[in-house]
């Protein structure tokens, strides 16, 4: 990283859809629209400049067997932020990634504490596995671990009945939603099915990772109230290898898991055009690897969304979703430089040619 030299921005500066500067300044990692009287160790850096991508479904410090140890989930930052994420919704994670927080270096970072779910609902080693009358006390202590956010699993396969199935009674999940309320926590749910989603609307949850299986009995609910999703379509994609490992055994959750798939940009796109807040999130750090934000925003442009909405979805309206500043005067200056403009072509998200993080150039 680079001394915090003062820089200057020049080009078209994106602070949002309809808000596009030419120029910007960045004095003592703030950003400025005024230019520095006194300045004179200048360096200049020209291009389309966007705040730092948002990654709202991410799990630093997590791979498919666990917790990480340290030196791996700084890999994993070092991971999202050379490609321009400087800003991660951790949607879980059995690791104490607090560290992070003291390095200059790595992306910002807000936590979802650890994944609740029922025993035996879940991947081995991700989540606190309880039964339902635990769910309060466990949501109140991850809401105060975490940063404003609380992870329950919504629906996983249930063996029996060898499906995907709903994990919680409504009454244990209103009751757990309103805790983390009372503890000032937002709460999402991961849900692949169709099953769980109306109880969990109707119980005041937040926000739905994945949700593929939103229906049009369930979109309005989610419309009505605000529910964000955050659909992960770079994960969904995985659908298909999974319903074939799970067919000898499961054939009617394989059955799920594919028609889930087929309809995917369908549900996305019903989704977004009802209203419903729509954000980019990756799944990195389960199964797959991370820095793949800019192949999701090419998803949500495959599922029906402008390039300018899918935009929003990893940068303005991601950042003011989260409560966090993007190119506003005086904030924190994080941000990414590109050779031409991503409204154009979201593909160029995938080659930054700037990185600048606390107002230090990457």
């Amino acid at each position: 990283m680079t001394d915090r030299a003062v820089l200057h921005i020049e080009g078209r500066v994106l602070v949002g859809p309809e808000d596009v500067r030419d120029e910007m300044w960045v004095v003592d990692g703030r950003v400025t629209y005024d230019r520095p009287s006194l300045a004179r160790d200048i360096r200049t850096v020209r291009g389309w400049v966007l705040p730092g991508l948002v990654d709202a479904h991410c799990h630093v410090g997590l791979d498919s067997h666990g917790a990480v140890d340290a030196a791996t989930a700084e890999k994993q930052a070092i991971q999202d932020r050379e490609t321009g994420t400087l800003l991660i919704r951790d949607a879980g994670s059995a690791a104490d990634t607090r560290w992070i927080d003291d390095r200059e270096d790595l992306p910002r970072i807000i936590r979802a504490g650890r994944h609740i779910a029922r025993p035996r609902r879940y991947i081995r080693n991700f989540a606190h596995e309880i039964e339902p009358e635990d769910l309060v006390a466990y949501v109140r202590r991850e809401a105060r671990r975490g940063d404003g956010w609380v992870k329950l699993v919504g629906d996983w396969i249930e063996r029996d009945r060898g499906d995907l199935s709903p994990c919680w009674p409504r009454e244990a999940v209103e009751a757990a939603i309103a805790a983390a309320h009372e503890e000032g926590a937002r709460v999402t749910a991961h849900c692949f099915a169709e099953d769980s989603l109306a109880d969990l609307v109707e119980a005041g949850i937040d926000c739905v990772e994945h949700a593929t299986g939103l229906t049009d009995e369930t979109i309005p609910l989610f419309a009505e109230r605000q529910v964000a999703i955050v659909p992960t379509l770079v994960n969904i994609a995985t659908f298909p290898d999974i319903a074939a490992a799970g067919e000898a055994k499961f054939p009617r959750y394989a059955d799920h898991m594919r028609r889930l798939w087929e309809r995917r940009y369908d549900t996305v796109r019903s989704a977004f055009d009802a209203g419903i807040p729509v954000y980019v999130g990756t799944d990195a750090g389960g199964s797959l690897p991370h820095g793949l934000v800019a192949q999701e925003v090419a998803e949500l442009v495959m599922a029906g969304l402008s390039r300018v909405e899918a935009l929003s979805a990893t940068t303005w309206g991601a950042r003011e979703w989260l409560g966090r500043d993007g190119l506003t005067e005086g904030a924190s200056a994080d941000l990414v430089v590109y050779a031409e403009d991503p409204r154009d072509d979201v593909r160029v998200l995938a080659d930054p040619q700037r990185i600048v993080l606390r107002g230090r150039v990457v």
